[in-house]
């Protein structure tokens, strides 16, 4: 305990702990909808485009977030068409050219030199958050949450009756794009402490362990950010403690929890 207080005393730290924190409430949120549609693959493909765009930023020599940002948008917009155009056919389209942009990516990375640089976007780092990406996760989980709040209601209906809130007059392909720009801008925020490899279980694991517990919209989106943000802390302190990726101790966290749930609810039922 008196080695964790001593590293809060540290300015990277407290940086990591804020804007991780930040992100991972705004993940949560945005999984909850992600989950509920059946759009999962939504956030492990941004993650490995996301990769590929920051390998050939550092093969350029350029600022990752120049490249990562609208790549990673715009992969948002491809993506979330495939999902609702082509249903299991585009969630296979999403794993092949995942799979295929992390591959891009490490091959870049190995012609250029470039591995040491993006290795620690690869499982994260909590020595790679700056004073912008603190100030960015500030606006973005401002922007997160207020569009959530404000548009809720849309939201709600178009997760659980797509066809009766385009009934209503609703957009719904509008709110559909809002969400994948979220969740893109989101990848691209947490890359640097979880990692592109895990950012997309940041998103999902939370939500899931929420289904365990509760049935309700509000009810999932409060207990998945509740969780989320639990998980990240546990998962900095085990990180420091044993040295190892933060990306990995949030994502472990975030594992145990979920395990945790689902033997909860096998013995109350």
């Amino acid at each position: 305990m008196t080695d964790i207080l001593e590293l809060l005393s540290y300015p990277f730290v407290i940086r990591a702990v804020i804007a991780g924190s930040l992100i991972s409430i705004c993940a949560s949120v945005l999984g909850v909808i992600l989950v509920l549609k059946h759009y999962s693959l939504i956030g492990h493909g941004l993650s490995e485009i996301g990769f590929a765009s920051l390998s050939i930023a550092s093969a350029l020599n350029v600022p990752a977030m120049m490249i990562s940002t609208p790549a990673v948008i715009a992969a948002s917009f491809v993506i979330m068409f495939v999902s609702q155009k082509f249903k299991t056919a585009g969630d296979i389209a999403i794993a092949i050219a995942s799979s295929a942009a992390l591959a891009l990516g490490i091959v870049i990375s190995s012609l250029t030199g470039g591995t040491s640089n993006t290795g620690a976007y690869l499982f994260g780092s909590v020595l790679a958050v700056s004073d912008g990406d603190l100030i960015f996760a500030s606006v973005l989980s401002l922007i997160v949450i207020s569009v959530f709040v404000i548009f809720y209601n849309r939201f709600f209906l178009i997760t659980y009756n797509e066809d009766y809130a385009r009934s209503l007059g609703i957009n719904t392909t509008l709110y559909q794009l809002i969400i994948s720009v979220l969740t893109a801008l989101v990848v691209v925020c947490g890359m640097k402490i979880t990692g592109t490899l895990l950012i997309s279980g940041v998103i999902i694991l939370p939500a899931v362990t929420a289904r365990n517990l509760a049935s309700r919209f509000k009810t999932l989106v409060i207990i998945s950010g509740v969780v989320s943000f639990a998980a990240f802390i546990a998962g900095l302190i085990i990180s420091f403690v044993f040295n190892i990726p933060a990306g990995a101790g949030v994502i472990l966290s975030n594992t145990a929890i979920l395990i945790t749930t689902k033997i909860f609810r096998a013995i109350i039922k």
